[in-house]
């Protein structure tokens, strides 16, 4: 894609750090008006300053997607600003790791609201407008963790393991109107949050299980976002696209390099 191939109004959760301020940022340069919507105020301001920055137009927006009024009030406020949203990227998202015996019922739930119900109510409130349109993009964030369990991720895991059961839902039921829905599965992405989880040891055990032998970034997601949220995707619908680097790929891990005869 070149600049300015992505139009309309994108409304981004999570949009005050990591892959959401990635995928913010490609999107706004690719010529989308851009909502940058968190809880984290400073995080929001920092976002639509470095779009600013670019040249490009950017709304921010405090909300709490796990709460039904700070979504109904990201989406008027994004009318008011623009019109509709055209394109919802779900981003927000935390993550808890704790051993399933020992895992709080708070936590659980916590996590559950935020990652899972948010992204619902998120992308219910943007349908009912997208529907008028019969046009609209609906990108959520899974993760591989959706797919491979992980130890101490049973609530992450299991969250996104369901918003890629969500997504199918979403595209089946929106179809119809114009509308696609798809999910990424990032694999080991590094970010702010993820950072300190990659220590030496850790990306000692990890790099053998990557096909492509390194880490992600945050900018590889956003570029997959970008092309979802694209014209160029019409016909993707109901798809988790794994952003891994051959992680999901990997049966036995190989030691040494394979000679080619």
């Amino acid at each position: 894609m070149t600049k300015n191939e992505i139009n309309g109004v994108a409304l981004v959760t999570g949009g005050g750090s990591g892959i959401g301020r990635a995928s913010a940022l490609q999107l706004a340069a690719k010529g989308a008006s851009v909502v940058v919507a968190d809880l984290n105020q400073q995080g929001i301001d920092e976002t639509v300053a470095l779009i600013q920055a670019q040249g490009h137009e950017a709304l921010g927006i405090k909300l709490d997607v796990s709460d039904p009024q700070s979504v109904d009030n990201a989406f008027a406020l994004t009318n008011d600003w623009r019109g509709s949203c055209d394109i919802l990227v779900n981003c927000a998202g935390i993550l808890v790791v704790q051993p399933l015996l020992d895992f709080p019922l708070d936590a659980w739930n916590r996590l559950m609201a935020i990652n899972l119900t948010g992204t619902f109510l998120c992308s219910q409130r943007a349908a009912r407008d997208m529907v008028k349109k019969r046009y609209g993009r609906i990108i959520n964030m899974a993760s591989i963790s959706g797919s491979r369990a992980g130890v101490g991720r049973v609530a992450y895991g299991t969250s996104k393991a369901a918003i890629s059961g969500l997504t199918r839902q979403l595209a089946l039921e929106l179809g119809a109107y114009g509308i696609t829905a798809n999910a990424i599965a990032p694999g080991a992405i590094v970010t702010a949050m993820t950072e300190a989880a990659y220590t030496d040891v850790t990306r000692a055990k990890l790099l053998p299980m990557i096909p492509a032998g390194h880490l992600g970034e945050a900018d590889d997601i956003a570029s997959a976002v970008c092309y979802l949220a694209s014209p160029q995707a019409k016909y993707v619908n109901g798809h988790t696209l794994a952003v891994d680097g051959g992680y999901l790929a990997t049966g036995m891990t190989q030691t040494g390099n394979l000679e080619l005869k």
